[in-house]
């Protein structure tokens, strides 16, 4: 109606300050590491020893496990904060959700109690052990195994594209359980890299970006865990797994908004600075369009991400859906975004003078990881085609 007030259609003052703070923490204590980290390929340290400080490298976690209780949103804003300094450092949240999402979803109280306080502390991180070498997509050729000894389990197998491997403590690990019964045989477990024998890891992945990140293999060699460590039921892994994704590919999709962010912001400062031809580089219309196409692409994918963070914090039915097609749409957008940024610097764009040959380079694994995004359309398509 005329004149009716659309003042709720933005951020509360919770969420928005948490933007606040995550801004000033990723400005002032993120954003100095994060070239260093690309260059040495080094696990940016004092950036997590700043996102613990203020609380914010597992936001998620419930305050009854010693955690800030975050919901979905605010942890979405976190990781897109931290992202546009860093998306290295961006994947300290993301994935301490990520390895944890499976026991928030699942996990008996004991072992919620053991394993979420010191994530929470920040005495340890949380990974997530899906992939294999010839099982990345295709979670059903996974051949790591998981063979009952007693009223314990012990675990055979490697994991591939492992994010934070060999710095994280605790992994959500998928294993068959039941041979030949395909995605109904698989189960999860959680593993200890400092308490349980048996577990290795491989040299760091040589990447094309998010380099302070290491991805490593996991190697489990005859890894006994006790019966307390199943999370859910037996045989039903995948689709503990499936239900992890849905919720984490929001986080995958906030990181992309982050990345595109910081490109958006260095590109405008560039160009309204850059004089050519007697003008400012932001007076020329074709630079114009670049910048109003990345700012609408960018705006989209953000309220995209926040409905399917609102979703995810909900539960509800279409999660699936919304989770696909936030991370889907807005590492697309990443992707285009960054790209134009680097264009719009011209050959300094493709210098490590500025951070957007970083970002751009950083933009590219969220089109692939967490579901490649032709995954996600599939994903997406059956959610809209499946009867209703």
């Amino acid at each position: 109606m005329p004149g009716e007030s659309f003042d709720t259609y933005q951020l509360g003052q919770e969420h928005q300050a948490v933007r606040d703070a995550a801004r000033k923490i990723s400005q002032d204590k993120v954003a100095p590491n994060a070239a260093k980290a690309d260059e040495t390929s080094e696990f940016p340290q004092a950036s997590y020893e700043a996102l613990r400080i203020a609380d914010l490298h597992a936001p998620h976690i419930p305050t009854e496990y010693g955690g800030g209780g975050a919901d979905a949103l605010a942890t979405a804003i976190v990781i897109e904060e931290v992202s546009r300094a860093c998306a290295a450092s961006g994947l300290i949240p993301a994935v301490n959700k990520l390895g944890t999402m499976p026991l928030l979803l699942a996990g008996s109280e004991p072992l919620k109690q053991q394993f979420l306080p010191p994530v929470a502390s920040g005495e340890a991180m949380f990974s997530y052990c899906l992939s294999e070498p010839e099982a990345g997509s295709d979670v059903a050729a996974m051949t790591t195994r998981a063979v009952p000894d007693g009223d314990g389990w012990i675990l055979n197998g490697v994991k591939r594209w492992i994010t934070n491997a060999g710095v994280s403590r605790f992994y959500t690990v998928f294993a068959v359980t039941e041979p030949g019964a395909g995605t109904r045989g698989i189960s999860a477990f959680v593993v200890d890299a400092e308490n349980d024998a048996g577990v290795g890891f491989g040299a760091p992945e040589r990447k094309l970006g998010i380099k302070g990140s290491p991805t490593r293999e996991v190697y489990l060699d005859g890894v006994r865990v006790g019966p307390d460590r199943l999370v859910g039921a037996v045989g039903e892994g995948f689709k503990l797994a499936m239900r992890t994704l849905d919720h984490t590919r929001v986080t995958i999709a906030a990181q992309a908004v982050g990345i595109a962010a910081g490109a958006l912001a260095a590109a405008g400062e560039y160009v309204t600075e850059r004089e050519q031809f007697g003008h400012r580089l932001a007076d020329l219309q074709a630079v114009q369009f670049m910048v109003a196409d990345m700012g609408m692409k960018l705006e989209a994918a953000r309220q995209l991400t926040y409905a399917a963070a609102a979703r995810s914090e909900r539960v509800e039915a279409d999660l699936t859906f919304f989770g696909a097609a936030a991370k889907c749409f807005a590492s697309d957008a990443a992707m285009e975004i960054t790209t134009d940024a680097v264009q719009l610097l011209g050959g300094y764009g493709c210098t490590k003078d500025y951070p957007l040959e970083r970002m751009m380079r950083d933009a590219k694994i969220t089109q692939i990881y967490e579901g490649t995004n032709q995954v996600q359309r599939v994903v997406m398509a059956r959610q809209l085609l499946k009867p209703r």
